[in-house]
């Protein structure tokens, strides 16, 4: 754009000096003719660096998962193939399923054992209920003719002393008052017994034997729910749409379920075009403001974009964790540049852009439109000449 401004003015300098001689050719005029065009241009330059700033370094970037398998295994299938599109839940590979079949089938195996386990326990806890019930009823039916033997034994003892009675009723009340009071320590022993045994309960009135139970039913519900997430494991799904690349992994294959060792990339369609400017371009610069760009992928091709963010980040501004107080060494810090997120929009909002695609592009503020027309004059020479591929082999 420089030098199309150039010739126009040394058309114009010709005609008025030259062709027609308006005015005189000596060392004033020399000296304005000259120096006009410096200072024009550099404050042109100047004021559209702030009004409409330029990034030479405007990158693609799309996200990669590293895909790990969460359980290990031979690999049986891999349905895809490296660079073909793949929608998000189609299958990548497969882990051979029958280890984690056959556990799963294992642990359901045992399930119906634990239940039996627990109704036997939750059977002998009604039982033990049961007994002391009826230990207890016959402990208060001894009670009770215990009392009654006592006043007996009272009143024969009272009538024998007296010679109303005879002594021998006296005595056949005093052998069995012994005998229910040895009928009543042993309903008190029988009581003391079951409760004993009924006496390791929870807090919810539970014997030891059925909450043991029941625990071990809950881990074993835990590990068949986790046996069938293994199994779920087995079959690896895309996590979104997009692409596998450097795809390595074949049938029979090894995969190990170690972060540090993807078995494969795959690349998202979901992209971040970056344009990267120095810290004092932009000081105009908002989200929404137009902006273009131009990748060598795509000679002579502008693609509209969008402001979309401004990344107020750098490296420079961050202070690792450590126990170290941060020193300042002799070379100095390296200015920050600062990212500007872009999005493609209108016609360009769905159009495919390569991972990793480079070129320039311009963002157009609010401020200086009537010089815009400059910015976009150079950023479509620039394009242009994407076309030559400068190599001599």
């Amino acid at each position: 754009m420089e030098i199309i401004l150039l010739l126009i003015y040394s058309f114009f300098v010709w005609l008025i000096f030259f062709k027609f001689k308006w005015l005189p050719w000596n060392f004033v005029s020399q000296i304005i003719v000259v120096s006009l065009p410096i200072f024009f241009l550099t404050a042109l330059i100047l004021i559209l660096n702030v009004v409409a700033p330029s990034s030479a370094d405007v990158r693609v970037i799309n996200y990669v998962v590293q895909v790990v398998p969460r359980v290990p295994g031979r690999v049986i299938e891999v349905p895809v193939e490296a660079n073909r599109p793949v929608k998000k839940g189609d299958v990548l590979f497969r882990i051979d399923p029958v280890p984690y079949q056959q556990e799963l089938a294992a642990l359901e195996a045992r399930l119906p054992e634990m239940s039996a386990k627990l109704d036997s326990a939750r059977a002998y806890q009604r039982e033990l209920g049961e007994q002391l019930r009826v230990a207890r009823s016959g402990r208060e039916a001894v009670t009770s003719r215990l009392d009654l033997a006592v006043r007996r034994e009272r009143q024969t003892g009272e009538l024998a002393a007296s010679g109303a009675g005879s002594r021998f009723d006296h005595e056949q009340a005093e052998a069995e008052l012994a005998s229910l009071r040895s009928e009543q320590a042993g309903a008190d022993a029988s009581v003391a017994e079951i409760q004993q045994k009924m006496s390791a309960q929870t807090e919810q009135g539970q014997l030891s034997e059925v909450a043991q139970a029941e625990a071990a039913i809950e881990q074993l519900k835990a590990q068949i729910v986790e046996a069938r997430w293994q199994l779920d494991q087995t079959t690896i799904l895309a996590p979104a749409d997009g692409s596998v690349v450097n795809l390595q992994l074949r049938v029979g294959s090894y995969a190990a379920a170690i972060p540090m060792a993807p078995v494969m990339s795959f690349v998202e369609n979901e992209q971040w075009v970056l344009a990267i400017f120095a810290q004092n371009e932009l000081r105009y610069v908002a989200p929404g403001n137009e902006a273009e760009i131009a990748l060598k992928t795509f000679p002579d091709r502008i693609i509209k974009c969008q402001v979309d963010s401004v990344v107020w980040a750098t490296s420079t501004g961050q202070l690792p964790i450590s126990g170290m107080v941060p020193t300042s060494g002799p070379a100095p810090i390296a200015p920050g540049r600062i990212a500007v997120r872009l999005r493609p929009v209108g016609d360009d909002a769905d159009a495919f852009i390569a991972m990793g695609a480079q070129g320039q592009g311009a963002i157009y503020t609010e401020s200086g439109k009537l010089i815009h027309i400059v910015r976009k004059v150079i950023i479509r020479v620039g394009t242009k000449l994407d076309w030559l591929v400068l190599k001599l082999h």
